[in-house]
């Protein structure tokens, strides 16, 4: 019985760490940091394709596929 009560002790312990290291995730996939992380490098990235591509108003349309991002997020 003792046993027992020890493994479910054990077992609820590795369940909160995997629930503190799943909030932590979702606090990164939520963050203002990272979606301007990820605006700045779409926004350079489209700008790039784009230019090469001879596409006229190539920051404009860097604009939009950026803002789609932001949208979306």
């Amino acid at each position: 019985m003792e046993e027992d009560i020890k493994s479910l002790k054990a077992e609820i312990e590795t369940i909160k760490l995997r629930n503190t290291r799943v909030e932590a995730d979702k606090a990164w996939e939520t963050s203002i940091f990272r979606l301007t992380v990820l605006s700045i490098i779409t926004f350079i990235f489209s700008i790039t394709v784009l230019y090469f591509v001879k596409t006229e108003e190539y920051l404009l349309s860097a604009l939009s596929s950026t803002a789609g991002l932001i949208i979306s997020s």
